[in-house]
């Protein structure tokens, strides 16, 4: 894991001494809210419907022991004892006092956190793949890019007011856990006559515009990322429209300029600037990339997990869900739901955040993972730990062997909590969790991806989901539209709309129908219910999900 340097602790430590001033100048009038706000937006600090908002930066979404502990501790002290996993690999505090921000950030300086970029119309936080370095299907670890991404993205000059957020996603596997087709860029790690490189992607984004990103490179050598990427920006600072926030995203510059013209100009920037990355960042990666060498796997007997498996039915449904093939065979990638039946999606306490803390430190080599599932992963358990893990997990309450099942659900905050929602998105995703397993179907049903947003921003990256639930406001009351077909892998598909929308004490039982009619459906227990989807299209499932209506009016 990346160890902050002086440079790092010295340049964290200003911006908090400097919003620490600004605050208390907040506080005391000096500076009005119009004022305050673009200072407390650079440094993650949201006003939401209730209270304030405190983004934390999980850099590709690694975080140590040490750095889980410390933000228990911050739930503790600062919040209401917990906190929020986001689909952007963060972390939210959803109720911290103004005056006590700045002493929040010092804490996470200490662990070398911060919520820089978290923000604002800038580079946002690089997100990862969570299996990164430990999968089995991995060309290389990208987390080393990813960090070479966000040291050369702080505070840099050039791109810190742009006319829209900017988002960067990367993956080092052929299987997309990253979503990179859905963001401002894309980078996809290949290998090409046995070099090195990635296939770049621009212009994905979901949003009240949901457009897949288009492929700019096949393949950039590995040493010319970081000038491409800026070549990129610079374009994008250039054309991106700045009289419409709603069209500001470079997906929108894409669009009406066309991916022919966007090539032709960031390839000549590139051109002109390549020359001035004179390999100063290529040795800036190389002493990244030690800080990320596999830890010293431990090596040993595995049959404490063949027994619990073979014993233990519950054991045994939670391997099968939640542990994932690691590049070492005697170890396991374990996944975390946060999706208990009847839990906010993304939510842990802060004793399940250090009980997490723990388990890492005891059997995971002190690492941690975010997915922008909203799930904690644990990259590197030896199998013959397993059982302990699932036993501690189950006394935590986060032993759920739900993971990539219909009630692994991400969701939004929605109008619980945020001031931009239109309609509740958490209270959506308890109650079809509850009736999931009220029905006792959900390992029959298999692989299904429900994705849930409170309003047309998309938070909960509905467009891709296998089911996607849209929540909006129309005349005073919430409507729910739902989407089938959508797919946030190498093969991103966004979600078609089934027709009119459902009022919100009818979206369960929409959901229902679907999932019912799926089984009905699929020729066998191996075809998913996108499969099935694709094979046969919208007309079954819209004759599903709609009988209901079309009974009551005969």
């Amino acid at each position: 894991m990346y160890a902050y340097t002086d440079f790092d602790e010295a340049f964290v430590r200003r911006r908090v001494a400097q919003f620490r001033g600004q605050v208390a100048r907040r506080i005391d009038g000096s500076l009005t809210e119009d004022e305050f706000k673009p200072l407390r937006l650079m440094n993650g600090l949201y006003l939401q419907l209730h209270a304030y908002m405190l983004r934390v930066a999980i850099p590709y979404g690694t975080v140590s022991s040490r750095q889980m502990r410390q933000l228990a501790m911050i739930a503790r002290r600062w919040d209401k004892g917990y906190g929020h996993f986001t689909t952007r690999q963060n972390i939210q505090f959803n109720w911290p006092q103004l005056t006590d921000v700045p002493d929040i950030l010092d804490a996470l300086a200490d662990v070398g956190m911060h919520c820089i970029q978290t923000s604002g119309n800038t580079i946002r936080n690089v997100t990862a793949d969570h299996f990164a370095g430990a999968a089995a299907d991995e060309i290389a670890d990208p987390r080393p890019v990813a960090e070479l991404l966000r040291q050369w993205s702080t505070d840099h000059p050039e791109f810190q007011f742009l006319p829209r957020k900017f988002k960067i996603a990367i993956t080092g596997s052929p299987t997309d856990r990253a979503v990179t087709r859905a963001h401002d860029i894309g980078l996809r790690m290949i290998v090409q006559n046995g070099q090195p490189g990635f296939e770049v992607i621009v212009g994905g984004g979901l949003g009240r515009t949901p457009m897949i990103g288009k492929v700019i490179r096949d393949f950039l050598p590995r040493e010319d990322l970081l000038p491409y990427v800026e070549a990129i920006l610079g374009v994008y600072n250039l054309l991106g429209r700045r009289d419409n926030k709603f069209k500001a995203r470079i997906k929108i510059a894409v669009h009406e300029h066309g991916i022919e013209e966007i090539t032709r100009l960031v390839e000549d920037r590139f051109a002109a600037i390549r020359p001035e990355f004179t390999g100063v960042d290529q040795q800036i990666l190389a002493a990244i990339e030690a800080q990320f060498a596999l830890p010293d796997l431990r090596h040993g007997p595995v049959g404490a997990h063949d027994r619990a498996y073979a014993a233990d039915p519950v054991y045994r449904s939670w391997a099968d869900t939640n542990l994932t093939p690691h590049r070492d065979p005697e170890h396991a990638i374990v996944s975390v739901s946060l999706k208990a039946p009847g839990a906010t999606p993304g939510d842990a306490s802060a004793e399940q955040m250090e009980v997490l803390a723990d388990l890492a430190e005891r059997h995971g080599h002190s690492e941690l993972r975010i997915s922008h599932e909203q799930n904690v992963i644990l990259p590197h358990v030896h199998k013959g730990d397993l059982p302990a893990v699932h036993a501690a997990l189950k006394a935590a309450g986060l032993a759920t062997a739900n993971i990539g099942l219909a009630s692994d659900i991400i969701a939004c905050p929605g109008m619980d909590y945020c001031a931009l929602a239109t309609a509740r998105s958490i209270p959506v995703a308890q109650s079809i969790a509850l009736r999931l397993e009220a029905l006792k179907i959900e390992h029959e049903v298999g692989a299904l991806k429900i994705k849930i947003s409170g309003c047309i921003n998309a938070c909960g990256h509905h467009h891709v989901g296998h089911i996607g639930i849209l929540g909006l406001d129309r005349a005073g009351v919430e409507t729910y539209q739902i989407t089938l077909g959508g797919d946030g892998t190498e093969t991103m598909a966004l979600g078609d709309r089934t027709g009119p929308g459902f009022a919100y004490d009818e979206v369960v039982p929409a959901v229902e129908r679907l999932i019912l009619a799926y089984l009905e459906l699929r020729r066998t227990r191996d075809e998913t219910f996108l499969d099935v989807y694709r094979r046969l299209g919208m007309a079954p499932f819209k004759a599903a999900i709609y009988q209901t209506e079309r009974a009551d009016a005969a």
